[in-house]
């Protein structure tokens, strides 16, 4: 079942949902400090994320999945979030700079056709961020938050999808070494828990941050072709009969 977007608003405006903003958060913003005059999307429930990369971009919208449901976007002025079928974005092709995905690739039926969909819409070159639930975390083994739904990752397997949707993974990082509780001494902890965490690189954070490019081409396969060396002649000669023995088969034969 699909999150719904009422419970995503709720669980960020929770305690441990300001722990994970601030968690997740850093990491984002470690990867893309400048956006300046840059248009940036946000897919799926990036809206608690866009705040913080997006000061200075010259374009920022929300568009979050039909199956989810759609929150206007900002609270205050025109609002910049619609509702959209993640797959089939109305967005001409090279149109954004930007695209910062949350929520949404672990929820949805075909992940590789809805990173396909957003290097349609990035220029050459642009970039993404993908924030899914790590396998090996705890975030992912408990459903009380929404990193717990939907379908989990690892390393491996969101590398080799995203290759498979002509993006070069270029920087990786985690994040959620915290306990997914709501208990004070969790929350109070949060920060320690991250910097010890990603200290010794643990293998348990909660999410995989990955920052990728769009490649320019997508690399075609190499096939090994077998070739038969034998050859076979077109006109082949034909015997003439001899005169001798032609006259032979037209001689009539002796009496007996």
């Amino acid at each position: 079942m699909a999150l719904d977007v009422v419970d995503l608003r709720a669980f960020y405006a929770s305690p441990l949902g300001h722990v994970a903003r601030q968690a997740v958060g850093r990491v984002v913003i470690r990867l893309w400090p400048h956006c300046q005059r840059q248009r940036l999307l946000g897919l799926g429930f990036a809206t608690p994320y866009l705040p913080l990369i997006g000061g200075e971009a010259e374009r920022v919208i929300a568009f979050m999945p039909a199956a989810q449901g759609v929150l206007n976007w900002p609270s205050q002025g025109l609002s910049a979030s619609a509702l959209v079928e993640p797959t089939l974005l109305p967005l001409p092709t090279a149109s954004v700079d930007r695209v910062l995905i949350v929520h949404a690739l672990e929820e949805t039926e075909s992940p590789e056709d809805l990173l396909e969909e957003a290097s349609r819409v990035l220029n050459p070159g642009g970039r993404l961020i993908v924030i899914v639930p790590n396998r090996r975390g705890l975030w992912a083994r408990m459903d009380t938050t929404p990193f717990g739904h939907g379908r989990p990752f690892s390393r491996s397997q969101l590398e080799n999808l995203m290759r498979r949707a002509m993006f070069s993974p270029e920087n990786w990082a985690e994040a959620l070494y915290v306990p997914p509780l709501r208990r004070r001494l969790f929350l109070r902890s949060a920060g320690a828990w991250e910097k010890f965490g990603a200290g010794l690189a643990l293998p348990f954070a909660g999410v995989h941050v990955v920052d990728a490019t769009k490649q320019f081409y997508r690399q075609a396969p190499l096939r090994a072709t077998r070739r038969s060396f034998a050859f076979r002649p077109v006109l082949l000669p034909q015997p003439t009969p001899s005169r001798r023995l032609t006259r032979d088969r037209g001689a009539s034969p002796p009496p007996g």
